[in-house]
């Protein structure tokens, strides 16, 4: 896999530490070293059958993960990319126990030791979807088995709930190592599944499991119709209702079929299947609904397909992917397997699910990974008992940090906070915030999809004094300190198309864009519908679409500052090439100013009794 340019450099600390320090910390770092040069690593957490192992299946385009309960489906379970097919089942000691493949190409049921003594199983096939992802299937939530978790307790420090009951120590510890993380749901979530996943995020890595880069799977919606009747106007408003509920844990919330979803991408369905299947669509409508009503009705009522075969086809693709297919081949009798497979994939809902693991998790993964990197670095340093080597640590960490194309991790490590909740913020802020720390497209960042590079420039100064105006004068300490971070961030965005405009570049966006985001071109990110107007930036825009000064005007008690009733605009009025001042209008004649020099004070006014007065001030950088 080839490493990013963060984590390179990340990767380059590691080598600079171990020739600082003693040898271990040194093997320490090392290991963070050899980490980063592999694949992304996605956990799949969720309840005892919940429908895991089937998305595992369909995430790596292969049916290797069982389904059915067994000892395999106890213990973590790590799918990576590997020249040959191959199953490990690594213990608790390091040591290693090969197995074949089932004849059915799956893993054995039975591991041929004590579940005690394993640690994961190490799965290597040779899937390229595996190439730049590796899949780690957790065994779940609400485990039965006390010695679960016993071990958990014992390991997470005594533990409190959920972890004594629903984590098992191994599923939290591979949360805690991976990257990013999908949960998966049934039906609705419950209150103790929301317990759950804080859990997970308090034993996750620092950026391992926020709404930053987890993401959440409805699945099996299917079931929540009965017979073959189409889920998804029910889906769609409950996986809404889900995310809503969530919106501290994921950054989204995808329904899923995860039967056709697998069938389909593990390339399940045969011709024979589908010459079955166009028997059955041949049958009177009459007849093929009383058929598909209920399983027991399909098993038993007389078809010109066997028992056996509709069996097969349950297996594959329940009733709702039958119902789907039948409609499909009764409307396009002479539709192959090929094109029937790719709509079933489809009806599964999920190309989405990918698309948006790809969009949030894949393209982010250089700035993920690094992040990573130093937080466990960092973790590192605090547990050294060498002062030395934890000094050494911690200023090679904060030298790296203090590089501007190193203040990303920073903004990634902030937009943390604020999405978990343990910094509240606007939402118009949080949402601006959020843009920053996650995409590299400036167009997206600053909602502008057709502007020009001076344009954008502008844009991206005036979002950087709106939030040093707000670290002075809205914000509490918390608030102040992230405010702080965005602030340098966006002068560093309107730095960076400033001197791509000045080498003539067609495209100033590049200046921003190491990685190729979906946001590039004017593209919509997921989950956030189309922004902009479609026209070239006036030089007044409303403050509805200037970004979160309007959320200050709609909730003057959170940000600290009080604005006139009459919706407020923006200007940038440029005083010379090094100071640009940014003014939020309301009534006649009152104004709150920012410069935006480097050095020099910042004045800020607000209303006071004989209209509005100087508020504060705040010093240098």
């Amino acid at each position: 896999m080839t490493v990013g340019p963060l984590s390179a450099r990340v990767a380059a600390l590691c080598d600079e530490i171990v020739a600082r320090v003693g040898p271990e910390v040194g093997g320490q770092a090392i290991q963070v070293r050899d980490r980063l040069s592999e694949p992304l690593r996605v956990a799949i957490a969720g309840r005892l059958k919940a429908g895991k192992s089937t998305l595992v299946n369909a995430l790596i385009g292969r049916r290797v993960a069982p389904t059915a309960v067994g000892e395999c489906t106890r213990v973590v379970t790590r799918f990576r990319y590997g020249p040959a097919d191959r199953v490990d089942v690594v213990l608790r000691d390091g040591s290693r126990s090969s197995l074949p493949l089932a004849d059915d190409g799956m893993i054995p049921q039975r591991l041929g030791v004590g579940l005690d003594r394993v640690a994961y199983v190490d799965v290597s096939l040779t899937s390229d979807k595996l190439r730049d992802l590796t899949v780690v299937d957790t065994p779940g939530l609400a485990s039965t088995d006390t010695r679960v978790s016993a071990r958990a307790q014992a390991e997470l420090g005594g533990g409190t709930a959920p972890f004594d009951t629903d984590i098992d120590a191994d599923s939290a510890s591979e949360v805690a190592a991976a990257e990013a993380v999908v949960y998966v749901f049934t039906q609705a979530v419950r209150a103790d599944d929301v317990r759950a996943l804080e859990a997970f995020r308090t034993a996750s890595a620092r950026l391992a499991s926020s709404p930053i880069n987890a993401l959440g799977v409805f699945g099996k919606v299917d079931t929540l119709v009965g017979g073959a009747g189409d889920p998804w106007p029910v889906a769609g408003p409950l996986a809404e209702q889900q995310a809503l509920l969530l919106a501290r844990t994921v950054s989204e919330v995808v329904p899923v079929v995860g039967l056709l979803a697998e069938t389909g991408e593990a390339g399940r369905l045969t011709a024979a299947d589908c010459a079955a299947l166009k028997e059955l669509s041949a049958l009177p409508a009459a007849e093929l609904r009383v058929l598909l009503a209920s399983v027991d009705l399909f098993r038993s009522r007389p078809a010109p397909v066997s028992p056996h075969r509709r069996d097969r086809l349950l297996g594959l693709l329940d009733l709702y992917g039958i119902g789907f297919a039948l409609a499909e081949l009764a409307a396009d009798p002479q539709l192959g397997t090929g094109e029937l497979v790719r709509r079933l994939v489809r009806a599964s809902g999920f190309p989405r699910l990918r698309d948006t693991l790809e969009q949030t998790l894949r393209w982010r993964a250089d700035a993920i990974k690094a992040g990573w990197a130093l937080s466990r670095l960092e973790r590192v340093a605090g547990h050294t008992s060498d002062r030395r080597d934890r000094e050494a640590l911690r200023d090679a960490i904060e030298r790296l940090l203090r590089e501007p194309a190193y203040h990303r991790l920073r903004l990634l490590e902030v937009a943390q906070r604020v999405t978990t909740g343990a910094v509240p913020l606007p939402v118009a802020w949080e949402q601006e915030l959020i843009r920053l720390a996650t995409s590299e497209d400036a167009r997206w960042i600053l909602r502008l999809p057709h502007a020009s590079g001076p344009e954008l420039a502008a844009a991206a100064l005036e979002a950087a004094n709106r939030w040093r105006v707000y670290a002075v004068a809205g914000a509490g300490p918390a608030q102040s300190r992230v405010a702080q971070v965005a602030h340098r961030g966006f002068h560093l965005l309107a730095q960076a198309i400033r001197e791509q405009v000045s080498r003539g570049q067609a495209d100033p966006t590049e200046a921003v864009q190491s990685q190729a985001g979906p946001g590039a071109s004017g593209q919509v990110q997921p989950g956030q519908g189309q922004s902009g107007t479609g026209q070239e930036r006036p030089e007044r825009v409303p403050a509805h679409q200037a970004g979160p000064a309007d959320s200050r005007q709609s909730d003057p008690t959170r940000t600290g500052l009080t604005l006139p009733d009459r919706p407020a605009h923006t200007e940038v009025r440029r005083s010379g090439p090094a100071q640009d001042e940014v003014t939020i209008v309301g009534s006649p004649g009152g104004t709150l100013a920012a410069d935006a020099t480097e050095a020099g004070p910042a004045m800020l006014f607000g209303p006071g009794a004989a209209g509005w007065q100087q508020h504060g001030t705040e010093g240098a950088r």
